[in-house]
């Protein structure tokens, strides 16, 4: 039972780590706040975050304690989540939203608006009705500038595209946009545009480039990539290798000369990386001879050899030059370089502009077929989830950005362009998240938003790696990619001082997240607490209707068709289908299917309680039930045949793989056996980043009457066992 804060006492706070001196003093400045403070738990909490009389060096069973005692009595159920952050109107109005809101709320809003906080909801709402009143704003916010201006904001007369047709007309070149110094943002040559640091080099000084550098490296490598015959104009290249400088200027460079990215992250297996490279037609691909990550050596090219067969440019993972033996297709990254060295201006180069829908980027998310979705993002794309990033997540110019992650998943584009187009400075690591050497960096790199995934955050907090750095230059967090827990979040946020965590939740497909959080509005661990701009949808109940907009409830998510950068097309799917057949209608839209399953509590926070379809979230990547199973089921001759689900665990936290089975008759293998062959299995065909946390041998499965597996029955089953387990 926890006890409430008026009943702590110093042996409480001396149980909790703190010297018996330091705990009567403590005891005293708490019981003074007490006495001065509102009642409500809210108010409290609000002032001992602002007097910082919790530390980020004190132990973290004392911010358990003081927390979990300040809400002891909060009704969840009444009140909707605890908020352990709130915004004041001083803070308010200097983030990119809030000044854009003081600036044009009246003429906007009329005598409704107020200001940036009490305003908040009204105006999101007035995004969703009034699009192109907002990115018709938005846009001079952005380092955008057009080759051929747009003829207005959205066309919705085509009736063929229920997202309508965005920026009509408009011809630019996105990387460009990302490479020119201007006004406003104020993006000048000398500003640092990327800053990085090798792992095993915590002690030297942080790495950076300038714009002006960033520029001419790019420009270098795009014409070397004209100057090489095995590409034309429009060809799709990959990029299969860690989140580096190299991989950043091979990016920009690939759209700047008017040719197609594919994605692939380099944690991928053979088989995976050649259905990429097949599904997207890649006529060449960039990799690196090994991964150096956590002190050791992974091959990465011998990877990529044995999936493709075409072209492969190849960069050193350590030092300047690839010590490896390479095919006779095959080109070190020196020498392609060097291939244009004869000519007079090989860092300047003449960018390829393209209409906006012209592609610019190949990803992939899984879908419940074998194959993953390969979902193009055209030159709309960047501009959406830099969008959201600078009125969201509060993106400035002198901002200093970190988001551990890769080209081939969302987050590395969306994290490029964030920083890129709103003018503030990429932050890169070459080696390992995990350990205190990440943190390190973001300690000496001076990162003021820095990005994670609810795995991470628990492994920092679990190994106690990050003790005694000083992250107090961090102005907010941002998590993405599984569901967080809320003490691993409590731990996170106080090593800032309580810094906010904006949560963001969206999809490759969207270019965005489609919930976020706000710095305009009080923050719960755990939660969103809005919409993203401009997006509207409804919560449907099974029958898909939807439930009013004010009440709590738990359904489908059913999103607005109008979505600037959202996918119209995939290139190996029915775009249609996947995304609005079966949707309803609503307000005469038809919905489009996103197959989150959300909660809207009391109060109006949200929280993502898993996936409608049969996809799960390991490890923050998407993946189906399908994949895996395929895996599965061929790894031992006992099995007739397998089922995959993921359960969210009873305390929050990621989602935990199970694999339920089936055997053969005759056949008596045990679950252990089976779990250790799942994760070979897994590990060598699917992902090395994939767990699997329990085996479950049944008799058989749940099937429908037309013999369809309910993996939702399954789900539920699990659930309720770990419910059980946890109360035993």
């Amino acid at each position: 039972m926890v006890k409430s804060i008026s009943e702590l006492g110093s042996d409480d706070l001396v149980q909790a780590g703190l010297p018996i001196n330091e705990a009567k003093d403590f005891e005293l400045v708490l019981k003074q706040t007490m006495s001065s403070t509102k009642a409500t738990a809210g108010e409290l909490w609000r002032q001992i975050v602002a007097q910082r009389l919790l530390k980020p060096s004190h132990p973290h069973e004392l911010h358990q304690l003081v927390y979990y005692s300040v809400y002891a009595d909060w009704d969840v159920s009444n009140k909707g989540p605890p908020p352990y952050w709130f915004p004041s109107l001083y803070q308010s109005r200097h983030t990119n939203l809030g000044r854009l809101m003081e600036v044009h709320g009246s003429q906007l809003l009329g005598t409704s608006y107020k200001d940036p906080i009490t305003s908040f909801g009204l105006f999101q709402k007035f995004s969703v009705q009034n699009p192109e009143a907002y990115w018709s704003i938005l846009l001079k916010e952005l380092s955008i500038s057009f080759r051929e201006a747009p003829k207005g904001i959205l066309d919705r007369t085509e009736k063929l595209k229920h997202g309508g047709l965005w920026l009509p007309n408009s011809v630019l070149n996105i990387a460009e946009c990302c490479l020119l110094p201007t006004r406003h943002p104020r993006k000048e040559d000398h500003s640092v545009a990327v800053i990085w640091r090798d792992e095993a080099c915590d002690e030297s000084a942080v790495d950076h480039m300038t714009l002006k550098e960033l520029r001419e490296q790019v420009m270098l490598v795009a014409n070397a990539l004209d100057h090489d015959t095995t590409f034309s104009k429009g060809d799709a290249i990959a990029i299969d290798m860690p989140m580096t400088v190299s991989a950043v200027i091979i990016y920009m460079a690939i759209i700047l000369a008017g040719y197609v990215v594919v994605s692939i992250a380099d944690s991928f297996a053979v088989n995976e990386i050649a259905t990429r490279m097949r599904v997207s037609k890649a006529k060449g691909i960039f990799t690196q001879d090994f991964i150096l990550r956590g002190g050791q050596k992974f091959p990465l090219y011998s990877r990529v050899v044995e999936a493709a067969p075409c072209k492969t440019i190849v960069l050193p993972g350590i030092g300047n030059s690839v010590r490896i033996q390479l095919r006779e297709q095959d080109i070190s990254w020196n020498d392609f370089l060097s291939s244009v060295n004869h000519l007079p201006r090989k860092n300047y180069y003449s960018p390829v502009h393209q209409p906006v829908d012209s592609m610019t980027n190949i990803l992939f998310s899984s879908g419940t077929t074998g194959d993953p979705k390969a979902i193009p993002w055209t030159q709309l794309s960047p501009i959406r989830c830099a969008a959201d990033s600078w009125a969201h997540i509060d993106t400035q110019v002198g901002d200093v950005f970190c988001w551990p992650t890769n080209l081939g998943w969302v987050m590395g584009p969306v994290l490029l362009y964030s920083c890129f187009l709103s003018g503030a400075t990429l932050a890169l690591y070459h080696g390992s998240p995990l350990g205190r050497g990440f943190g390190k960096f973001v300690q000496d790199a001076g990162v003021t938003i820095l990005g994670t995934v609810p795995s991470l955050v628990k492994a920092w907090k679990s190994t106690e790696c990050m003790k005694g750095l000083d992250w107090t230059k961090i102005k907010s967090f941002a998590s993405t990619g599984e569901t967080s827990n809320v003490d691993d979040d409590l731990w996170l946020s106080s090593r800032a001082y309580y810094k906010p965590i904006l949560e963001c939740c969206g999809g490759t497909e969207l270019a965005s997240s489609y919930i976020m959080a706000s710095p305009l509005q009080p923050q719960a661990f755990g939660a969103f607490s809005t919409k993203s701009l401009t997006t509207g949808f409804v919560i449907l109940d099974e029958s898909g209707v939807p439930y009013p907009d004010d009440q709590a409830c738990v359904g489908e998510v059913g999103l607005f068709p109008l979505y600037m950068g959202a996918t119209d097309r995939l290139l190996n799917a029915d775009h249609e289908e996947v995304y609005f057949k079966g949707m309803p209608m609503y307000n005469g839209m038809q919905l489009r299917r996103h197959g989150d399953i959300i909660k809207r509590t009391v109060g109006g926070y949200f929280i993502v309680q898993g996936r409608a379809d049969d996809t799960m979230n390991l490890g923050g990547i998407k993946t189906s039930s399908v994949e895996i199973e395929r895996v599965c089921d061929r790894s031992d001759e006992s099995i007739l045949e397998t089922a995959a689900v993921s359960v969210a665990p009873v305390n929050g936290g990621p989602e935990q793989l199970v694999i339920y089975v089936v055997l053969k008759k005759g056949f008596d293998t045990k679950a252990a056996e089976l779990k250790t062959k799942f994760s070979r299995a897994i590990h060598s065909n699917l992902n090395p980043l994939f767990k699997v946390s329990f085996v479950k041998i049944v008799a058989e499965f749940p099937r429908t009457a037309s013999n369809k597996l309910l993996r939702r029955v399954l789900r539920d089953q699990m659930k309720h066992e770990l419910s059980v387990r946890s109360r035993m």
